[in-house]
């Protein structure tokens, strides 16, 4: 499974049918150690008749993985897991084929259409038979927000929840759509979405009512920082909107981030300035003036956004845009 990576642009990891046959098994393990923690590949194909394409789409700290190959198995090892951990966990939807899963004792079947869920800090094993595909949605423990405990006995009985439909069909558009949506100035925003889904999903799945409230606790930055990123062109966000959207007192929003060695404000500004840096050279933003873009983006002030762009970027967001069309 992927580790979690933050890229300007999608990448198209692999597509075999550009890669000589003798070399497609060793171009699929270096595709994979670009985007993955270490494991052991076996094909279940002849060497000459692996087939695979691979690509990477940026969603914030999150990613999508896809996986369009013949048979192959991964086995993640107690050995591989002590040269390298990531703290990242994938919750991924079958596309084609029947995945076979094996993690913390429990085995899967995952057939077309359904999810899964691995965690990259411990030990597994997946393969599939014939043609098949995956989709992944990576996402790292800290941006999660939940204790392993919760994670590993969600991942168990994910089908159980009333959410699982829900986030399986989220997680099917999103990455149908990943090209298009993972090039939009929202894509982090986007990003942060679908985790708030994946914990809520974990939560009802692992039916531990008694950790709700600690859950709640523990993840209130995370919880505001993607409910911002979906309102950042309203000018009236702030402390006191997040708060109360939150149901929290101002003081305890600014402790919470605080405690994760942010400052809320300067978050929240450079947040802003991110989502109107990329929008500015978006195709849609080409065609727009500045000061819509940073009306759309929470500025209602184009001198005090100019000024703040300057600050963050060395350079004005006319600069910018310029430097972007003629490059």
């Amino acid at each position: 499974m992927p580790r979690s990576a933050r890229r300007e642009v999608p990448v198209l990891l692999l597509d075999t049918a550009t890669v000589a046959p003798e070399d497609r098994v060793s171009a699929f393990r270096a595709a994979f150690d670009q985007a993955s923690a270490p494991c052991r590949i076996e094909h279940l194909d002849p060497a000459d008749q692996v087939r695979s394409r691979m690509h990477l789409w940026p969603f914030g700290a999150a990613n999508v993985f896809t996986t369009d190959a013949s048979g192959f198995r991964l086995v993640r090892t107690p050995r591989h897991v002590r040269r390298e951990s990531p703290a990242i966990v994938a919750l991924a939807i079958q596309t084609r084929g029947e995945g076979r899963f094996r993690q913390f004792g429990d085995d899967a079947v995952v057939p077309a259409g359904e999810l899964m869920l691995s965690d990259l800090t411990a030990p597994y094993e997946f393969s599939w038979t014939g043609s098949g595909g995956s989709r992944a949605f990576q996402v790292p423990y800290e941006l999660l927000g939940l204790p392993p405990d919760v994670v590993r006995a969600g991942a168990a009985h994910l089908r159980s929840s009333p959410l699982y439909g829900l986030v399986r069909d989220h997680l099917q558009r999103l990455t149908d759509g990943a090209d298009e949506l993972s090039a939009d100035s929202g894509a982090a925003a986007l990003g942060a979405a679908t985790v708030d889904l994946v914990r809520a999903l974990l939560v009802s799945a692992a039916g531990r009512d008694d950790l709700a409230g600690a859950v709640r606790e523990e993840t209130l930055a995370t919880r505001v920082r993607a409910y911002a990123g979906r309102h950042l062109g309203d000018t009236a966000l702030g402390p006191g909107t997040l708060a109360a959207a939150h149901n929290v007192s101002v003081r305890r929003l600014y402790q919470a981030f605080a405690d994760d060695g942010t400052s809320l404000e300067q978050w929240l500004i450079g947040q802003r300035l991110e989502a109107a840096r990329a929008a500015l050279v978006s195709p849609a933003g080409l065609r727009r003036s500045v000061q819509a873009t940073a009306r759309a983006h929470g500025f209602d002030s184009p001198s005090h956004f100019s000024r703040r762009f300057r600050q963050a970027y060395g350079m004005t967001p006319r600069e910018w845009r310029r430097l972007h069309v003629t490059g």
